[in-house]
C-alpha cells in the first residue's frame, strides 16, 4: 500500500469550487512486516511528492454499521460499497488512518450494560476488508466503543485488523505501533477516557509513552478520543470537558502536552462534530474529525453529517508544512460521500478562526491549509 480526520449555533458559509478528482487517485503497494521486535510497517515514499514530505491522511469515526442486535443496521449489498465514494481520496497518501468506533466480531461477547443512553456496536469482521480496500493503514482504538463487547471483542478486533494488515494502538496492551516510510520511522499512540484504554486525563503517563515513542521513531502521530458531544461542543475549550457524567479530558491541555513531550500531530475525534485546528510549536492539531462513516446508528442531521478528510503534508522532523480538508457528507443512513460544496472545510475554517483568533494557519474556502507568514 503506498500511502501512510470537529453544534447549537449556525455557521453561514458559502459555497466554493470544485476539486479535482484526479489528485486523488493512486494504487498503494503491498505491506510489508519488519522482524524487529516492535512490528513495523514498511512502505515505499509517494511517486508523486517532489518535496521529500511525509503525506498522512486521517478522518474521525469510522462504524460501517452493526449486527447487533440484530443485521437491521447493516449497510446494503453486505456494506461492500459503503468507502467506495470516498477511497480513491483515502489512498492518495503515504499513511492513511482513522478510528475505529467499535469491534468487529462476528457474533458473541457481552454488550456492554450502559442504559438507554448509549449504543454497542459490532462490526462483521470481514469488513475490516473494506477499510483494507480503501487504504487504511491504522485504526486508533482508544475510544468509547472499542469495548462494546468485552474481551472477547477487543481481541477480535485486533486479531482481525492484523489479519488484513491494519496497524492499531490506543489500549493498555497494545499501545503503540511503528510503521516507515522509506526511511523514516512513524510511531502512532492513541488516548481515551475509557476501560481498557490508555488515559487521555492522565498526562503525565500519556507524556512518557509519547516520549519513549519518540526516543525510536522520526515523527510521532498521537490520535485521541475525548471532548463532549454533539451540536453543542463544536467549540474548543481549554478546561476539562465532561459528557454524561464522564470526564472526557481537557483536549487542548492534552495536546499541547503530548506534543511538549515529542508528538508531532495530534488528531482528535469524539464530539461527533468537526473542531477547529491549530499550530502549536509548529505541530499540527486537530482537534475533532467528527462522523466520517457512522451507519445506521448516529444521528447525522445538519453538521452531523459533515466531516473532513484531512491531509497534511510534514518534514521529516514532523513540522507541518502544509494541507487540505476535502469535505465529506454522509449520505442516507451513513454513506460517506465527497462533497463538492466544501461544507466541512468552510466550517472548520470559521471555527479556527473563533477558537484560536491568533492562529498561524489558514484554511480557505476550498479547504487549503497554509501557515500565514
Amino acid at each position: 500500500m503506498q500511502k501512510i480526520f470537529l453544534f447549537c449555533f449556525v455557521i453561514l458559509f458559502s459555497s466554493c469550487g470544485n476539486k479535482s478528482s484526479e489528485e486523488h487517485i493512486t494504487k498503494k503497494p503491498e505491506l510489508t512486516k519488519d522482524s524487529s521486535s516492535t512490528e513495523t510497517i514498511t512502505k515505499k515514499p509517494s511517486e508523486q511528492n517532489k518535496e521529500n514530505l511525509i503525506s498522512i491522511i486521517a478522518v474521525g469515526d469510522i462504524m460501517m454499521g452493526s449486527n447487533y442486535p440484530t443485521n437491521a443496521s447493516l449497510p446494503p449489498n453486505d456494506g461492500r460499497d459503503i468507502l467506495s465514494g470516498v477511497s480513491e481520496a483515502l489512498q492518495n497518501a503515504d499513511i492513511t488512518l482513522g478510528n475505529l468506533e467499535g469491534t468487529l466480531l462476528n457474533s458473541g461477547g457481552k454488550a456492554k450494560d450502559c442504559g438507554e443512553h448509549c449504543h454497542a456496536f459490532r462490526m462483521p469482521e470481514h469488513y475490516a476488508e473494506y477499510l483494507k480496500d480503501a487504504g487504511f493503514d491504522y485504526m486508533n482504538l482508544a475510544n468509547n466503543h472499542s469495548g462494546d463487547f468485552g474481551v472477547i471483542g477487543r481481541e477480535s478486533t485486533k486479531n482481525t485488523l492484523e489479519s488484513y494488515g491494519i496497524k492499531y494502538g490506543g489500549l493498555q496492551d497494545a499501545e503503540t505501533s511503528v510503521m516507515e516510510v522509506g526511511r523514516t520511522k512513524i510511531g502512532f499512540a492513541g488516548f481515551a477516557p475509557n476501560w481498557g484504554t490508555c488515559d487521555i486525563n492522565n498526562l503525565s503517563k500519556a507524556k512518557e509513552i509519547v516520549s519513549d515513542l519518540k526516543k525510536e521513531c522520526d515523527i510521532v502521530v498521537v490520535c485521541f478520543h475525548g471532548g463532549a458531544e454533539g451540536t453543542g461542543a463544536q467549540r474548543v475549550r481549554n478546561e476539562t470537558e465532561y459528557y454524561l457524567g464522564e470526564k472526557r479530558g481537557n483536549v487542548v491541555e492534552f495536546s499541547h502536552g503530548v506534543i511538549e513531550a515529542g508528538a508531532d500531530l495530534v488528531l482528535g475525534s469524539g464530539p461527533h462534530v468537526a473542531r477547529a485546528m491549530e499550530l502549536y510549536e509548529g505541530k499540527f492539531i486537530a482537534y475533532s474529525l467528527g462522523n466520517f462513516c457512522t451507519y445506521g446508528k448516529f444521528g447525522l442531521a445538519g453538521v452531523l453529517g459533515l466531516a473532513p478528510i484531512l491531509k497534511v503534508y510534514v518534514d521529516g522532523k514532523g513540522k507541518f508544512v502544509k494541507g487540505e480538508i476535502i469535505s465529506v457528507q454522509q449520505k442516507g443512513r451513513g454513506i460517506p460521500e465527497i462533497d463538492e460544496t466544501n461544507k466541512s472545510a468552510q466550517i472548520i475554517s470559521k471555527l479556527t478562526q473563533m477558537d484560536f483568533t491568533n492562529s498561524k494557519i489558514n484554511i480557505d474556502g476550498d479547504g487549503i491549509i497554509t501557515i500565514d507568514n
